[in-house]
């Protein structure tokens, strides 16, 4: 189970400070799949760092009692000094993984050819994300959190990006955060909207999907 009880983010800046979320509860159990809504700007993606633990919240508490993968597609957690390659290993050995195999499972998904062997910081914005979805796939993670990254890479790499999620959430935790409503009816089955710093559940994708629709509608 993940759970947050009352998280908070504010960010400081020159002269003031920014709070973007404000006391947000949220549970997930083992199984669930859930799409979080909201405008951009909301938040969305700071929560989703906040979940994942590359980011610490300003107040409140997290829960992990299952692993977690960063957001898919989240290139920053890459050093962009080593190749992918020597990035991959890293990571494989900081989560006991086969260092072999897991950079064999990289090669092969992210068909990133000669460039596995450069330095990140020669990657494009697409291939960092190819190389950190990649990764987050090669370790067996219980939730796996995802962040728009269908959006990565060409036809072929969205159209197996999109097979191996469908596997996923047949059998693992899944939260999501897309700005489109197909694609979070086709992998979630419950969902939240960000609204103003606060998170509201719902037990159905479709309704929290039709709730953010008529807020965006409004504003």
């Amino acid at each position: 189970m993940i759970r947050l009880d009352a998280v908070t983010k504010r960010y400081k800046l020159r002269g003031f400070s920014k709070t973007v979320l404000r006391g947000v509860d949220l549970r997930v159990d083992a199984g669930d799949a859930i799409g979080i809504c909201g405008a951009n700007g909301a938040g969305k993606s700071t929560l989703m760092r906040i979940i994942g633990g590359t980011e610490r919240q300003s107040g409140g508490r997290v829960h992990r009692g299952m692993s977690v993968s960063w957001p898919l597609g989240y290139g920053s957690c890459f050093q962009s000094s080593l190749t992918g390659a020597d990035n991959a290993r890293f990571i494989a050995r900081i989560y006991r993984r086969d260092p072999v195999r897991l950079i064999r499972f990289v090669e092969e998904f992210a068909e990133l050819g000669p460039f596995l062997r450069q330095p990140v910081r020669t990657y494009s914005a697409g291939m960092q994300a190819r190389l950190a979805f990649a990764v987050s796939l090669a370790i067996d993670f219980d939730c796996y959190l995802v962040d728009e990254i269908t959006a990565a890479g060409d036809v072929r790499f969205r159209e197996r990006s999109a097979a191996a999620l469908t596997e996923r959430s047949q059998n693992r935790t899944l939260i999501m955060v897309s700005h489109d409503p197909a694609t979070l009816k086709q992998y979630c089955r419950r969902g939240a909207v960000l609204e103003n710093g606060r998170l509201r559940p719902f037990d159905r994708i479709e309704d929290a999907i039709a709730h953010h629709e008529a807020l965006q509608a409004a504003a």
